[in-house]
């Protein structure tokens, strides 16, 4: 079975073929979904779409270019709705100081806000970071070290070092179709050298479709082009990548259960 991790079926681009695209998904081998929250005002869809799905599972949070967008969330309200049965995991949270969005004291007040809910109610982070490598480890370094939390780097594309930190705090890290781009070698190199025990897989869709799709929409079927790859660089079968990256989903996800 295939676990995808992360992606966003409460997106308008799902809405022509929505019930062809998880049949897809299932006809691809993959056996659960995680749609992923990215601000609050979208979570009542989100969660519903899980709701409505014994194989979809939801997350709760706002995404750091979301965060200086009206009141900022707060740890109480991502602790109460992430009390529901179907919501196992708190983000997307972090920082991007890529596009700046929201000003970066905003993101890191949010991050903070969504740690200190996982640090309460054991649910794992769900980690954003784009050209913010520095502050992102920083955050994490100071809170984990305050008070330990379970969390994941989702749609990896840092550097190294990063992961290498992150490995050291315990925290999984999440590849991506960006993983079968033509100018990922770094990326490559890096992946290829994660321990298996501590690697999910996704698809962040409807972005990053992986080649052979790339340019085109993106779906949660395609998580199985990310195994492919990721069991090619290792020397291994695309089976062992989904029992390893499915048995490291449920350990993360404690909320989650098999169907």
């Amino acid at each position: 079975m295939l676990i995808d991790s992360h992606c966003h079926l409460n997106y308008p681009d799902f809405a022509p073929d929505y019930a062809d695209m998880l049949a897809r998904a299932g006809n691809a081998g993959v056996g659960l979904m995680q749609t992923i929250c990215t601000k609050m005002e979208e979570f009542p869809t989100v969660l519903a779409i899980a709701e409505a799905n014994s194989t979809i599972y939801c997350s709760i949070g706002v995404h750091p270019h979301h965060a200086g967008e009206g009141e900022m969330v707060t740890t109480a309200e991502l602790l109460e709705k992430s009390a529901h049965p179907k919501v196992i995991g708190l983000g997307e949270t972090g920082l991007d100081y890529y596009y700046e969005h929201s000003p970066r004291e905003a993101q890191r007040e949010s991050f903070r806000r969504h740690i200190a809910a996982s640090q309460q109610n054991g649910l794992p982070i769900i980690v954003h970071t784009r050209d913010a490598d520095d502050d992102t480890l920083a955050i994490l370094e100071e809170t984990q070290n305050a008070a330990p939390f379970p969390a994941l780097i989702h749609c990896f594309s840092s550097s190294r070092a990063l992961a290498e930190h992150c490995l050291n705090m315990g925290i999984y890290i999440s590849l991506s179709g960006i993983l079968t781009f033509k100018k990922a070698e770094e990326l490559r190199a890096t992946a290829k050298d994660i321990p298996l025990n501590r690697i999910l897989i996704e698809t962040d869709a409807p972005y990053l479709a992986p080649i052979p799709y790339r340019g085109k929409r993106n779906e949660p079927a395609y998580v199985k082009e990310v195994a492919q790859c990721l069991a090619e660089l290792r020397g291994v079968s695309a089976e062992e990548i989904g029992h390893a990256t499915t048995e490291n989903f449920f350990r993360l996800f404690k909320k989650a259960t098999r169907p």
